[in-house]
């Protein structure tokens, strides 16, 4: 009988030793439960909150835009250099009556405006979105300038009877028709891409304002940056072309 309850007491007494090693395991486990599903939880909100940007990936996608425009531009060129050779002096005649006055003053503004395009990138970069905008409005100003220019300059031309299929330009000879037919492509199409550029520049200035566009995330302004470089460039091709070469 003393035996017997002795060997219950010592039952008993393990119990009593397994039963706080049992709990102290369970709040262990417990912790760790609580701790995974905290990493969990912050884990998941970096990957709402951190936006992944292919700086790359967007910057050559650009660049092969623009290399299908210099195409675009470098055949038009081309087509000149070729009508140009066949009618050297007809040529001449007809860019005499270009207002070069006219052209120097669209190239000083295009070559500001690529200033100004620069600028408000590096101040976005600087983190200093109010300048950013006052240059990309900047931007806007002198390419709606140009295209006021560009406007003025084709009435006068319109208004004496000189545009594609006109009476008046159907009598001259022949370089000169296909001078001034290409005329008004190449500066037609050109200012269809000043247009667009100022269209998609305003665009840059609403995310601008809404913090879509910051200082760690500018490949869109940085994009359209080049976009108006390359049509300032092409500018920079057609004013000798047009306007100086004789």
């Amino acid at each position: 009988m003393p035996a017997a309850i002795h060997g219950a007491g010592q039952r008993l007494s393990g119990k009593s030793h397994l039963h706080p090693q049992k709990t102290i395991s369970g709040r262990y486990r417990s912790l760790l439960v609580a701790r995974i599903s905290e990493l969990r939880d912050i884990m998941d909100t970096d990957t709402v909150n951190i936006k992944h940007v292919d700086y790359a990936g967007s910057k050559m996608g650009m660049w092969i835009f623009i290399f299908t425009e210099i195409l675009f531009f470098g055949g038009l060129f081309l087509l000149y250099a070729v009508y140009r050779s066949e009618y050297t002096q007809e040529f001449q005649n007809a860019a005499a009556g270009l207002d070069t006055r006219l052209g120097a003053v669209n190239t000083l503004i295009l070559i500001t405006s690529s200033l100004t395009m620069a600028l408000s990138i590096a101040a976005i970069r600087k983190s200093d979105k109010r300048l950013s905008l006052i240059f990309q409005a900047s931007t806007i100003l002198l390419g709606t300038a140009f295209l006021i220019i560009k406007y003025f300059e084709w009435s006068s031309k319109i208004n004496h009877g000189i545009y594609p299929g006109s009476p008046e330009l159907l009598s001259l000879p022949q370089g000169n028709i296909v001078f001034y037919s290409l005329y008004f492509v190449t500066t037609g199409m050109h200012a269809l891409h000043v247009l667009i550029g100022i269209i998609v520049i305003a665009f840059m200035m609403i995310l601008s304002k809404h913090d879509r566009i910051t200082d760690t995330d500018f490949i869109k302004l940085e994009n359209t940056g080049l976009y108006w470089h390359f049509v300032d460039i092409v500018w920079i091709y057609l004013f000798p072309l047009l306007y100086l070469i004789r």
